[in-house]
């Protein structure tokens, strides 16, 4: 723990780095805040942020720049941060103008986010967490070879062809789709691994085949996405003639941006701040990632995130994600015929 007077100072030094994106020198701390304390008071108190790693200085009279756990305790010390109501009646409106499609309105949400936080923006169409078993279908195509029929929750269909390890009928076959759809109905991939359902060798082989599916399934989550403040990025001063840039094009190129920085335990309707090197995939480790899950948990779920530099301004970032999620869940609960109110 920080003694509020040390806190204070590093809120100073945080505060004016994501603004000025120049190292804080100790004067300037004492323009900041009227703390009451001498220069050579604060610069002591700089001396031991830097020896508890909040901050970092090239030299002992240098001014400071905040560390990946200084951006931490910043973000700690934000509490429950809101978007001022002036701007959230503005984002509804804005949201009320458009057509009422979920396409224009991702849309207009990764735009909006972009705009207001001055970095990228990226959101996930809303889908179901993980799908689900809804039956199966084997059709003999000759010999051991045959075509798994995949149909999934939300009506989707998916086809596979299996080769089994012996000739197999296609009455056989019929018997064994029609154990495993009653065995696997409404079951996820995971929790088809966890059933302990007695198989035959050809059962299993054929279980592992459509779990394999459901799984590649899964893993679709983020591929379609809708982003925007590329732009806003590249005139970060961070960035300018600097090769990490390319990196994270990569990424967006490959569409696989927010499958690198979405966590496992993303919590849905929390907004998670994950800063620099937090980020588990090496390419964004120079940057800070905001998310919130939105939607309906037992319907579908879609991410918001935005990614920027470490230096962004976390506590606008934090409250417009927040209510954009907000937004976005009520307007979906719309759609599903729900009662969440969309806020206004």
């Amino acid at each position: 723990m920080l003694l509020p007077r040390t806190e204070t100072i590093l809120k100073s030094i945080v505060g004016q780095y994501i603004i000025k994106a120049t190292p804080v020198p100790s004067q300037n701390i004492t323009h900041d805040y009227e703390l009451g304390i001498s220069a050579a008071t604060i610069r002591n108190e700089m001396a031991y942020l830097e020896h508890e790693g909040y901050i970092i200085r090239s030299h002992p009279s240098a001014g400071s720049i905040p560390s990946d756990k200084g951006y931490r305790r910043y973000v700690e010390s934000l509490g429950d941060i809101k978007l001022p109501l002036a701007e959230q009646r503005l984002v509804s409106h804005l949201f009320h103008q458009v057509e009422k499609e979920l396409d224009e309105w991702l849309n207009l949400a990764a735009t909006l986010i972009a705009q207001m936080v001055q970095n990228v923006a990226v959101i996930t169409m809303p889908k179901p967490a993980a799908c689900q078993f809804k039956h199966l279908e084997l059709v003999s195509l000759q010999d051991s070879l045959a075509l798994v029929i995949l149909v999934l929750s939300g009506a989707k269909v998916r086809e596979q062809l299996i080769t089994f390890d012996q000739i197999i009928s296609q009455p056989k076959l019929t018997a064994i789709a029609d154990k495993l759809s009653a065995a696997y109905s409404g079951l996820t991939g995971s929790q088809i691994l966890a059933e302990d359902t007695r198989l035959s060798s050809t059962e299993q082989q054929t279980t592992d085949c459509l779990v394999k599916v459901m799984e590649a399934e899964d893993d679709q989550a983020h591929e379609e996405q809708y982003l925007d403040g590329l732009h806003f990025m590249l005139n970060q001063p961070e960035f300018t003639h600097n090769q990490r840039m390319l990196s994270l094009m990569e990424l967006v190129e490959q569409r696989s941006l927010l499958k690198s920085i979405v966590p496992p335990e993303l919590t849905s309707g929390m907004v998670q701040v994950i800063i620099g090197k937090e980020n588990k995939t090496e390419a964004i480790r120079d940057y800070s990632v905001v998310l919130s899950q939105y939607g309906l948990p037992k319907e579908a779920v879609g991410t918001i995130g935005v990614i920027g530099p470490t230096r962004m301004p976390y506590a606008r970032t934090i409250a417009t994600v927040g209510y954009l999620s907000s937004v976005l869940s009520g307007l979906e609960a719309k759609l599903y015929g729900k009662e969440t109110p969309v806020p206004s």
